[in-house]
């Protein structure tokens, strides 16, 4: 496979996820984390997907990237990064395009930097494996890197250990090594999980910032809408390994039409409704080894209705560029065409 046409810096979408499946082989039974996921990436803007835990987006995440962990694999579509399909790369290949194509911020910095090796260290070896700078010049970029992620005394930074900083510098330290080498699409799994609210906040600044200075393309992998209403272009809703609702941040934000958009909004606390108890969704995630017939989140959904339990949906274009799957839309549809007919 020729590398040499995916350095070069492209216009429109960058990244193109068609049919993506990936599933895990247990012994209980086969696990569909990831059931038909399709998307774009334009270069430049950032997309958001959001869902509660199991919903299948670092798992999509990892499928990007082929870092999936045994028993899981895909088992169908592409992954087109600038045309080339990834799903049919081997871990050689993979290996040329990770980190220096497509980096990956993960949602624990404590458990994914080595605890023996000096920070320094760890962002050198990304540097040194993927550019050909070698020496002070390693050092150099090193200390430039952290010094663009906000780290004061980055001399001294870079000879410490992960234990000797905090939860919000070993972050900042992991978004150096995402970016050591300028990469095209920058993915982050939930970046702010482990940390405290104002830590978030300057964690999320820092990705903005940097995406507009550097051009990133962007993921953000989430499980609170709320923390990436002002930062996303698009956002993607999942649900059970599938795409329950998509389109611009306006269209999820102000017109969400999936029941699971709503309940995970009606979720969110307002400055405005500080008097209204906080709605949450009733019931318990679906179990992925006895998935229903119909609608994966019909069982906890307070408008189901008897087609919702026997027949998947399709997915139903709601306004330019925004999609949902959901039952609801198509009786909102009927009963809009019945009431014309009725005048």
């Amino acid at each position: 496979m020729n590398m040499q046409g995916l350095h070069e810096k492209k216009e429109g979408v960058i990244l193109s996820v068609r049919n993506l499946s990936t599933s895990f082989f247990t012994g209980s039974g086969e696990v569909k984390a990831v059931n038909g996921v399709s998307f774009d990436l334009e270069a430049g803007k950032v997309l958001g997907i959001v869902g509660e835990s199991g919903s299948g987006k670092s798992v999509t995440a990892y499928s990007i990237l082929q870092i999936l962990t045994h028993p899981g694999r895909i088992v169908g579509g592409q992954v087109l990064y600038k045309g080339v399909d990834l799903a049919k790369f081997s871990q050689r290949q993979m290996r040329e395009i990770r980190g220096e194509q497509i980096s990956i911020i993960f949602q624990d910095p404590m458990t994914s930097l080595n605890p023996t090796y000096t920070v320094g260290n760890q962002i050198g070896e990304a540097i040194r494996l993927h550019t050909s700078r070698r020496g002070s010049e390693v050092r150099d970029r090193i200390v430039e890197l952290l010094t663009l992620v906000g780290i004061n005394e980055p001399q001294k930074r870079a000879d410490q250990y992960p234990h000797e900083l905090s939860g919000g510098m070993r972050q900042r330290i992991m978004i150096a090594m995402a970016i050591a080498c300028e990469p095209d699409i920058l993915i982050a799994d939930e970046p702010t999980t482990a940390l405290d609210v104002t830590i978030q906040a300057q964690i999320l600044e820092l990705i903005q910032k940097l995406q507009d200075e550097l051009g990133l393309a962007v993921i953000m992998i989430t499980h609170d809408l709320g923390i990436i209403a002002d930062m996303c272009d698009d956002i993607i809703v999942m649900y059970a390994g599938s795409i329950a609702e998509r389109g611009s941040a306006d269209d999820i934000f102000y017109n969400p039409h999936h029941e699971y958009t709503k309940g995970l909004l009606h979720s969110i606390p307002t400055m405005e409704k500080t008097d209204d108890m906080l709605i949450p969704i009733a019931g318990s995630p679906v179990d992925m080894l006895a998935m229903p017939a119909g609608c994966p989140f019909a069982p906890r959904c307070p408008s189901a209705m008897k087609v919702c339990m026997t027949d998947m949906p399709e997915e139903l274009e709601i306004g330019d560029g925004h999609f949902a799957s959901c039952w609801m839309n198509v009786k909102d549809m009927v009963m809009a065409e019945a009431g014309e007919q009725h005048e």
